[in-house]
């Protein structure tokens, strides 16, 4: 007797097989009892075995393994969310992300980051690539738009040599933090973002003796939420409070908004912005 979890999978299965055009793939058209492609068809593109995906639809065969259901996602040509919720069906749990990079960000998230200002707010990759900011992070934080791409990334700019000259008394522990939660990143982010990573990694343990130290100790943190004092050379020390979030639909990406954390320090930001200033901060481990 099936159960419902491998029922609502065959049903699924079915139903992505038969919307599919076998003249596309190469397959004779011709008369076909059903619409869309055969199950041989569809086991022919996954490279599996027709009787084992036959099984699979009829909830037989117990519970297939990751390597089939990625091979049944790209023979099927699963859409991304489409292929979570094969691997919800048929393990209980998402895939392994794959991290694809992508330069840029559609005007709707940028206006997002503008709506959040006098709140600085930035969207990064998985190995800290700031790819987009708003008005308020450019004049409190840095202004990206100064860096070459290559710079606009969160640790080189922490391990910097001249951010070196302007370390605040708590850098130190505040840097061994972010190495943490930068591994952590890079972990959930998969296979594809830990080959991005190495390049970063490569050229700060070069480059810093405190980030090579930080790396091999292996810690781990998380950069979710938390508190942030910066220190601006026109406005003073800025109290800020932090929280991170997902980007749904961009697993390459997260956004990181920094709020006043009262009414005065919001007031600086919106000074600052006025006057457009883009004095460099001498304390930002954002």
């Amino acid at each position: 007797m099936q159960s419902d979890k491998t029922s609502t999978l065959g049903a699924f299965l079915r139903d992505r097989r038969a919307r599919l055009d076998p003249v596309t793939f190469g397959f004779g058209g011709g008369r076909r009892r059903t619409p869309g492609l055969r199950r041989e068809e569809v086991a022919q593109r996954s490279n599996i075995s027709p009787t084992w995906y036959t099984w699979l639809e009829q909830g037989r065969g117990g519970a297939p393994s990751a390597d089939v259901l990625e091979r049944i996602a790209s023979g099927l040509m699963l859409t991304e969310p489409e292929r979570v919720h094969l691997f919800m069906l048929g393990l209980g749990r998402p895939p392994e992300p794959h991290y694809k990079p992508q330069e840029g960000v559609t005007p709707r998230l940028q206006r997002v980051l503008d709506a959040l200002s006098p709140s600085p707010a930035i969207l990064r990759t998985a190995v800290w690539d700031v790819v987009a900011w708003n008005d308020a992070a450019a004049v409190l934080l840095t202004d990206y738009a100064l860096l070459p791409p290559e710079e606009r990334n969160v640790l080189r700019l922490m391990f910097s040599a001249q951010r070196a000259r302007k370390r605040p008394d708590d850098w130190q522990q505040v840097a061994r933090y972010l190495v943490g939660a930068f591994r952590a990143d890079v972990a959930r982010a998969g296979a594809g973002a830990a080959k991005e990573a190495q390049r970063v990694i490569d050229e700060l343990s070069a480059a810093s003796s405190d980030f090579a130290c930080f790396w091999q100790e292996t810690d781990v943190s998380s950069y979710t939420e938390g508190s942030k004092r910066v220190h601006h050379p026109d406005v003073g020390v800025v109290e800020l409070e932090f929280s991170s979030f997902a980007v749904d639909g961009r697993l390459d990406l997260g956004m990181l908004v920094f709020n006043p954390t009262s009414a005065e320090a919001a007031q600086r930001i919106a000074a600052l912005m006025q006057r457009g200033s883009a004095t460099p901060a001498t304390c930002v481990d954002q």
